[in-house]
């Protein structure tokens, strides 16, 4: 037949593709392992023996397997003059971390569906206000916001910090689910509406069903930014208190007793952790969000 080809034969153009493909595939591995290759010196030193750490190169795999140090780093490791580890330090995060992604994820919810679908004059106005605040630096509010807690007889503590996270997250919440509510169909507000359904009614039943890739962008951008924070947290806490980033930069910046590598970098892994575990679970979630808008502009 005209036109046809015989089977089993590939064309040139194929071959040339798929070698491209081959070396792409190569290079994005490359550029992989170049990513992870910290990661794999972190996990790498912390299994290795104090003594075999000063003996040895910084990127050698452990010549035998230790996990001395993570029980250590865990529990007994000095911070400060509290020898207790990062467990105590770990649990603040948790409490913090909890509150302050939840409550700036619904009122971030609320406020986008107000300026989407419920407008008012001036309401542009407002968003681009609130939007300022995404681009105002941490260090600009240090000094407001540490007067405001004091006020509130807050200073210190972690219900303080969870307020400060609130409050700087908010911007970023209403962002992400302001540029979804608008997406929406009116079509289906008004058919609420017409049944009698109110603000509230039509939010938590209609709206918000809607938007679940939205709230896990949204979740887990706010997890990983209050969870990874430091600069607020050493700012706004104190000692026992701590949230568990300045608790591992008082681990490792110690300048008394031995310097223990291996615990250091098991510290490290323990306190990243939950961020690594919340994109392993959510990260398929995650890119759905952004491809579906979630961030857009």
């Amino acid at each position: 037949m005209i036109g046809s080809r015989a089977p089993g034969i590939v064309r040139p153009t194929g071959i040339r593709t798929t070698m491209l493909r081959g070396v792409l595939f190569a290079i994005l591995g490359l550029f992989v392992l170049y990513y992870l290759l910290p990661l794999l010196v972190m996990i790498a030193t912390s299994l290795k023996s104090l003594a075999e750490i000063r003996s040895g190169s910084l990127i050698s795999l452990p010549r035998a397997v230790s996990f001395e140090a993570w029980p250590k780093a865990w529990d007994s490791a000095c911070v400060g003059v509290r020898c207790a580890g990062l467990k105590p330090y770990l649990w603040n995060s948790v409490l913090m971390v909890g509150p302050a992604v939840l409550l700036s994820t619904m009122l971030g919810a609320v406020n986008g569906y107000t300026l989407a679908k419920w407008r008012f004059p001036g309401s542009e106005t407002l968003f681009g206000l609130i939007l300022f605040g995404a681009f105002i630096p941490f260090q600009v509010v240090l000094l407001p916001m540490a007067r405001t807690l004091g006020v509130l007889n807050l200073a210190g503590t972690i219900p303080g910090l969870v307020l400060v996270h609130v409050i700087y997250g908010i911007p970023f919440t209403t962002l992400f689910f302001r540029n979804f509510f608008v997406t929406v169909s009116d079509g289906i507000m008004n058919a609420a509406k017409i049944d009698g359904a109110g603000f509230f009614r039509i939010f938590f039943q209609v709206v918000l069903p809607l938007a679940p890739s939205t709230i896990v962008v949204t979740v887990i951008w706010q997890f990983t930014q209050i969870w990874n924070d430091y600069l607020f947290g050493v700012a706004f806490t104190a000692g026992d208190s701590n949230p568990v980033t300045v608790a591992l930069n008082n681990l490792v910046a110690t300048s008394t007793g031995v310097k223990e590598y291996n615990v250091d970098m098991a510290a490290a892994i323990i306190a990243a952790l939950p961020t690594l575990v919340v994109y392993i679970i959510a990260g398929n979630y995650f890119l759905r969000g952004l491809s579906a808008g979630a961030v857009k502009g």
